[in-house]
């Protein structure tokens, strides 16, 4: 029987957390606190892209906003669960 490898946990410091939302969204709002929160707590960087300025964003993700990305790759919408975030970012 083969041991288990573990994968070395990833260094929060080296993901970026991108928000992609719109001004005046109450979900995006939410959504920023507990990024926000939590990115200050792992020391991952975090960014936010205003859908409204930029159309492919727009044709991507407009019925879902806001959109969580997690080093380019599409995390989560609607709403930010702080521990399925922590988890992703490796803490």
């Amino acid at each position: 029987m083969t041991p288990l490898l573990r994968r070395p946990r990833k260094n929060p410091a080296d993901s970026t957390v991108t928000l992609v939302g719109k001004p005046g969204c109450h979900l995006c709002d939410d959504a920023r606190e507990v990024i926000a929160a939590v990115c200050a707590d792992l020391g991952a960087r975090w960014e936010e892209k205003d859908i409204t300025q930029d159309a492919e964003l727009h044709r991507k993700y407009w019925e879902q906003i806001p959109v969580i990305l997690v080093d380019g790759a599409q995390h989560d919408f609607w709403r930010v669960d702080p521990q399925r975030l922590r988890k992703a970012l490796g803490g």
